[in-house]
């Protein structure tokens, strides 16, 4: 998000027709204390749009926001002419990826079990959302994920190979070995590393959509957050900025019924996420069914559309259910039964409710499916094998990308620490790291 805002201020300063152009909404801008950083911001309309009344009365939660949906689980489509109308290879390319996201998703998890890689996170029961979303969205628009939607990543190019290696943290993952596994982030694909602490990326989304903005980028920032995020401060924090600011920022709640093992009734009261929009914010607002496929594709183009042509900010909240446990560190049998959970793994499956349709439509077969989730396997379980047996990032990548030039003290703690590995060279694995033996001759 800062290298973005820096690429894009560089751009203000380099361009005089752009220059032209912020400062003359900069000086548009009423203010007690005019600023150029409040650029883009609207002439403010003082006059209060409640009325006055001597009718003392409290005021109570009257409406909810409808779910959208169009799609049942058998995949009938109920109104024709909201079928995006994807053709055969587009449907399958959709289909074959939340498929192959399942079957990395069963073979990754018991790999944590079995010790090979330390942390996992599982989709189960919300690929909809990932494909669906993703679908909608360009490639000039900016990603901010949390941790469970590797399917967007893959849907945009992130590969199978990309993913293992960093959960193995070898010399090929993108991030270098820095990161937990499950925190993916690529400049090429245009989607912000993944950090562990909750909702931060929330804010952080503002800001690249409010650089957008300043640059006169017809894009967006869209960013993912479960329900259980939304009780954070940053969420409250994110959303009035927005507002404020009038970004063109995507706020995607996927509320899947679980924060960890807290239910999403024990966290809020009212109407969900998606009420805090209209009323709390001002915010354009829409509440989809999650696991509806078609659903989540046509309220995120919409979503898109909204914030690109009016420069306005929309919630998105996704009603689903985390089918699998929170992560490898969580055993959700603890605090839920087996029957909730297949109650929407078999009645509410987004996978089987898409399969469904492409069955209407005669465009797979069991054949195709088998071949598919074998296919899949193979490729998973090769491209762990062939993880395992690369190096860890090089000691020496623990240094860089701090700053642009090393600093003197990190030069000397360099220093330090491999002059204490040339002492203890036997009780550290240096042969598991790329150029260990070089740096350690030098």
């Amino acid at each position: 998000m800062i290298s973005q805002s820096y690429r894009i201020l560089s751009r203000i300063s380099r361009n005089n027709e752009l220059k032209k152009t912020f400062l003359t909404n900069s000086l548009n801008c009423k203010s007690s204390s005019p600023s150029i950083i409040r650029g883009f911001c609207k002439k403010q309309n003082l006059d209060e749009k409640f009325e006055y009344t001597n009718k003392l009365e409290v005021q109570e939660l009257k409406h909810y926001i409808p779910c959208y949906t169009i799609m049942d689980q058998e995949g009938v489509v109920s109104k024709p002419d909201q079928d995006p109308n994807f053709s055969k290879e587009e449907v399958i390319k959709m289909y074959t990826t939340m498929l192959t996201l399942n079957v990395m998703d069963s073979i990754l998890y018991d790999v944590q079990r079995q010790g090979r890689i330390s942390f996992y996170m599982t989709s189960f029961g919300e690929e909809a959302i990932h494909i669906g979303s993703a679908a909608a969205l360009e490639m000039s628009d900016t990603i901010f994920a949390q941790y469970r939607e590797t399917g967007v990543f893959m849907w945009r190019g992130f590969t199978i190979n990309d993913i293992i290696n960093q959960c193995c943290t070898n010399e090929h993952d993108l991030g270098k070995g820095r990161q937990m596994p499950m925190h993916f982030g690529s400049r090429k694909i245009n989607l912000q590393t993944i950090s562990s602490p909750l909702t931060t990326q929330l804010p952080q989304a503002v800001g690249s959509s409010y650089a957008q903005k300043l640059a006169g980028e017809k894009n967006c920032t869209i960013v993912y957050f479960g329900e259980g995020a939304a009780s954070e401060g940053d969420f409250h924090a994110a959303m009035n900025f927005a507002a404020a600011l009038s970004t063109p920022t995507i706020f995607f709640c996927r509320n899947n019924k679980w924060a960890i093992s807290t239910p999403s009734k024990e966290q809020y009261k009212g109407d969900g996420i998606a009420g805090r929009g209209p009323n709390g914010y001002g915010m354009k607002t829409i509440r989809v069914d999650g696991n509806d496929i078609w659903a989540v594709y046509n309220v995120t183009k919409l979503a898109r559309k909204i914030a690109i042509e009016e420069q306005v900010p929309v919630l998105i909240e996704a009603m689903t259910y985390r089918v699998g446990h929170h992560s490898t560190s969580d055993d959700s049998s603890r605090y839920r039964t087996v029957e909730e959970i297949n109650a929407w793994k078999e009645g509410k499956n987004p996978i089987s409710r898409l399969r469904n349709y492409m069955n209407h439509k005669g465009w797979w077969s069991d054949a195709q499916e088998k071949e598919t989730i074998a296919n899949a396997r193979t490729t998973v379980r090769e491209s762990l094998v062939n993880a395992e047996k690369q190096y860890k990032p090089s000691i020496n990548e623990i240094f860089t990308d701090v700053y642009d030039k090393p600093t003197q003290n990190l030069i000397e703690q360099q220093k330090e620490l491999i002059e204490h590995l040339k002492l203890y060279p036997d009780e550290y694995p240096l042969n598991q790291f790329a150029d260990s033996k070089l740096i350690l001759k030098d």
